[in-house]
């Protein structure tokens, strides 16, 4: 079977979502738009924890304790169908278990997303990809780009949950680069559906304050401190987004913080930058 191309509407949907970042509220051509909530204060049972150091933990650290008392309440909270705010290499976002059809419909209800968005898939190594895509290119590829700021776009395998992204047989895999998010998904052990942690139509966020009026609505926030320099508009940008469901060929669905190196990696392995467009 030939892999599915994205057409002009899921293409779009595709740039605007996959790598951690919405379009607005009034774009989409199709499915429902969701209300999003009323901002209000702080819950009293919204829980935050907040990373100790930054970066990687040694396993010797003292620091280590709050570490993994962070990664054990995500689990926790992931398995009980809760969404949690999470920080990644790019931004920070929303996650679930993409394996859950309750919670994909929270995450959809609290950012008044359109049903017609993919959600993205987080995973914790390279070998996982192969569980839950058909990939068409080199493993030295994978690894030359994974952990990293990339949204790979592929074809999907039949152990994805069906309610994920049922509108399209194409799926946005992303393994980010920090420790937490690698520990977290292998910790978890099964795919995470992740998008940013902001309304939609919204500015992506950065800090954990920047999207406190999500906070009563989540089981969960983890604080790994500021992502990047919140001065500067590239640090917005998100993931590179990069369709590689054809064979020999490569599409930037949008250019995100990474695209010189991106770019460079695929034609390293001879892929070819594809021209066509949906009609």
């Amino acid at each position: 079977m030939s892999p599915a191309r994205p057409c002009a509407g899921l293409r779009a949907a595709v740039a605007a979502s996959m790598g951690l970042s919405d379009g607005s509220l009034g774009s989409a051509r199709s499915g429902r738009l969701l209300r999003p909530p009323s901002p209000a204060p702080a819950a009293p049972g919204t829980r935050l924890l907040r990373l100790p150091g930054s970066g990687a933990v040694q396993a010797a650290s003292p620091e280590r304790a709050g570490w993994t008392e962070a990664l054990r309440a995500a689990v926790a909270e992931l398995r009980a169908g809760a969404v949690v705010a999470v920080p990644t290499d790019t931004l920070y976002g929303l996650a679930c278990s993409a394996s859950c059809s309750e919670a994909l419909g929270a995450v959809y209800r609290l950012k008044g997303r359109s049903e017609s968005k993919p959600l993205a898939v987080c995973l914790g190594r390279v070998a996982d990809v192969y569980r839950y895509c058909h990939v068409r290119v080199p493993e030295e590829l994978l690894k030359d780009l994974l952990p990293g700021p990339v949204t790979l776009v592929m074809e999907r395998s039949e152990e994805l949950n069906k309610d994920l992204n049922p509108f399209t047989s194409l799926v946005g895999i992303r393994i980010p680069d920090h420790a937490f998010m690698q520990d977290l998904a292998l910790m978890f052990e099964g795919p995470l559906a992740l998008t940013s942690a902001n309304l939609s139509s919204q500015a992506s966020s950065l800090k954990v304050e920047e999207f406190q009026d999500l906070w009563p609505h989540l089981s969960l926030v983890i604080d790994g401190g500021p992502i990047g320099d919140d001065q500067s508009p590239e640090c917005r940008l998100g993931s590179t987004v990069v369709d590689l469901s054809v064979p020999g060929k490569f599409d930037i669905i949008r250019p995100g913080c990474a695209l010189e190196r991106t770019t460079a990696v695929l034609q390293k392995y001879g892929l070819f930058l594809s021209h066509e467009s949906c009609s």
